[in-house]
């Protein structure tokens, strides 16, 4: 499943992004890797972002796909 975010911080060390997912106001999800195809200068906070869940029920296995 693949849901919309926007990146609030951004961890370049170790290429993790904290993202609020639209449409949930206060819940925030921390660590969630990205993909290393992503130039680490594009992960600037208030971009949005594609996260891909692989297991909707194990949020700890998103990515972050894409950012625009």
């Amino acid at each position: 499943m693949i849901k919309e975010g926007i990146i609030k911080a951004w961890d370049s060390g170790s290429y993790t992004a904290t993202v609020q997912i639209t449409g949930s106001a206060k819940a925030y999800l921390e660590g969630v890797k990205a993909a290393r195809n992503i130039p680490s200068a594009e992960m600037v906070s208030g971009r949005h972002a594609a996260v891909l869940f692989m297991d909707k029920n194990n949020p700890l296995k998103a990515v972050v796909i894409a950012v625009y």
